[in-house]
């Protein structure tokens, strides 16, 4: 069973750079995606960007061509680099990974991480 585990928050200025951290413990099958969600103050939480398991991205309209998301070899990181960052994008991110269940390859889990706070001051 994969855990998630995110890291990397902070407070920075609109404008600035961040890149979120999201690291995987243990052992799946497979893993089919990776996805950042972010939960602004007092609105639903959103999807951001997502890696699958065979190399695709996805951005969510808002953030297309300021962040990026990318993974190690080896699928114990995954990042999330945020440039370019405004007041807007200020909320709690958290990492999201589906998997296969390695003793039941029918059967795909799921994993959230506790969020990390991204403030963008303007």
């Amino acid at each position: 069973q994969v855990e998630v585990a995110e890291s990397g928050g902070g407070l920075v200025q609109a404008g600035g750079s961040l890149t979120l951290s999201c690291v995987l413990s243990g052992t799946a099958a497979s893993i089919n995606v990776v996805s950042w969600y972010r939960q602004p103050p007092k609105k639903g939480r959103e999807l951001v960007a997502s890696l699958s398991g065979d190399g695709l991205t996805n951005y969510t309209e808002s953030v297309e061509g300021r962040f990026t998301i990318s993974r190690d070899n080896a699928w114990k990181t995954v990042n999330l680099q945020m440039n370019n960052l405004k007041p807007e994008d200020t909320a709690v991110y958290y990492c999201y990974a589906e998997t296969v269940y390695l003793a039941d390859l029918a059967h795909t889990l799921e994993a959230w991480g506790q969020g990390t706070l991204v403030t963008v001051s303007s």
